[in-house]
């Protein structure tokens, strides 16, 4: 796996509590990172979701249950 460094600024209060209680910035940083793609796939994945939705209620059941009729006789 290859890795690219990203860095952020933060306040030196926050620095010096960090180090008090032994938190390291960069495994915070990640899980943040890791939750924040996490979420917004699932939000994309959603959007998708309705739009399909919305071209599958339009062309209606009987012509989805006429499509598979034929797709397995087909077969």
């Amino acid at each position: 796996m290859k890795y690219v460094t990203v860095s952020a600024k933060i306040d030196e209060k926050l620095w010096m509590k960090l180090k008090e209680l032994g938190i390291k910035p960069s495994k915070v940083i990640k899980e943040a990172l890791e939750k924040e793609v996490e979420r917004r796939t699932i939000e994309e994945l959603h959007k998708r979701i309705e739009e399909v939705s919305e071209i599958i209620l339009e062309v209606g059941k009987e012509n989805w249950v006429k499509a598979i009729r034929e797709s397995r006789d087909e077969r």
